[in-house]
């Protein structure tokens, strides 16, 4: 079961229930669970929960084995902790052609995550153009149907009823349900981001997909909420009705309201992100710089204070004797020093120095805002213009406000 993201920064996911739209993010660390490796570059982590539901897999599964393979005893739960391996193992497999298709269409890939109802993959950038969007969210469901096909194929390559047999059976299997699934017309599995980049083309706007996408992902849940436990009960997913017990409809209740609360809260994360990267365009740096005043390093702080108060400047630029900006002063700093000793202190000792990246242009907006402050993190930044001419001070507090005040506003 998948999940597929587009927030700012789409997600793709696969094999999973699990999934939401990409985001414009800040700064963050590279936390996820373990990292295995870095397959094309891109990091691939094991979630915590990952090991639990690998459990779960290998205690199901070996409870199967022993009607099926009763000889094994207790060994039938080494070949279920195998099974559950080479499933997440396809899993992978599905998030990795995500993965090498986004590379393909530039598309910066942040990582790859195993999760408990599947995988995601976190593309930084939205696609460009529908068609992109269509192949990019389709590659996944296909590389699982490809998978079926080859474990299927392998079958007539074993005997019926042994181990290889079984393994195999259950990888096609769980491999055709993580295909199917995930080609579900709804946010924020793969067919939903199928059915947003359909309505994108036929509209030529990327938010009306994502309406229809995310309002068809939310009905979706709610099926699965009811009809879930309507066919197992009925029978109509393989097993008699005089053979499912009342632990068995608690279980299948249960495991049905999980997956529709994942992917109702997937579909309304995507409308939500779909309607920020909207607004991201009115966080400017020109409307969210402050008015600055320059002073050499030697300046008073009291001093500076009271020239940048006259003129209704909220920001000090520390410059040489030419006049070109060599440090910030920083609004921290400024508030760490009492207001006795404000005329003892000279600037240059509470500045930082003009390093690479601290220099933002005044044109920036939206995502190449965030991307810029992401590339360089700091507290302040000087905003200047193509001329190269000082314009003001960019406070990353003010960033966060605006971003968080659009994020706050109701779709």
């Amino acid at each position: 079961m998948d999940e597929s993201g587009e927030s700012g920064k789409p997600q793709s996911g696969g094999g999973g229930a699990a999934g939401g739209d990409g985001e414009p993010k800040r700064p963050r660390g590279t936390g996820g669970g373990i990292l295995m490796g870095r397959p094309f570059g891109v990091p691939v982590y094991v979630a915590p929960s990952w090991f639990l539901v690998a459990a779960l897999i290998t205690w199901v599964f070996g409870e199967q084995l022993e009607r099926v393979l009763p000889e094994l005893g207790s060994l039938r739960y080494l070949v279920s902790l195998f099974f559950a391996v080479a499933f997440y193992g396809s899993v992978l497999v599905h998030e990795l052609a995500h993965t090498v298709v986004a590379l393909h269409y530039k598309l910066p890939v942040r990582r790859i995550q195993l999760q408990f109802f599947g995988g995601v993959s976190e593309i930084e950038k939205e696609s460009e153009t529908p068609g992109r969007e269509f192949v990019l969210a389709f590659v996944g469901p296909l590389l699982s149907l490809a998978l079926a096909g080859v474990f299927y194929l392998g079958m007539y390559a074993v005997e019926a009823g042994t181990v290889p047999g079984v393994l195999l059976a259950g990888l096609m299997i769980s491999n055709l349900i993580v295909a199917v699934f995930n080609l579900l017309p709804g946010l924020p599995l793969d067919g939903g981001r199928m059915l947003r980049a359909v309505v994108w083309r036929i509209t030529g706007r990327p938010m009306t997909g994502t309406v229809a996408a995310a309002w068809t992902g939310r009905a979706l849940a709610v099926a699965v909420l009811v009809g879930l436990p309507l066919l197992t009960h009925s029978g109509s997913l393989g097993n008699p009705p005089e053979d499912i017990g009342g632990v068995d409809t608690i279980t299948d209740a249960l495991l049905a309201a999980i997956l529709a609360a994942i992917i109702w809260t997937g579909a309304g994360n995507s409308l939500r992100m779909a309607r920020l990267r909207e607004r991201l365009p009115e966080l400017r740096a020109r409307n969210l710089t402050r008015r600055a005043v320059p002073v050499t390093a030697d300046t008073p702080l009291s001093e500076a204070l009271r020239r940048a108060n006259e003129a209704g400047a909220r920001a000090l630029v520390v410059v040489d004797g030419q006049g070109e900006p060599t440090a910030l002063v920083r609004e921290a700093a400024i508030a760490g020093v009492p207001e006795h000793r404000r005329p003892w202190i000279a600037v240059g000792g509470l500045a930082q120095d003009l390093k690479p990246g601290l220099r933002v242009s005044a044109d920036l907006a939206g995502e190449d805002l965030l991307e810029t402050l992401r590339a360089t993190p700091a507290t302040e930044y000087l905003v200047v213009e193509e001329t190269g001419e000082v314009y003001g001070v960019l406070s990353t507090a003010d960033v966060e406000r605006a971003f968080v005040s659009a994020m706050a506003r109701n779709p």
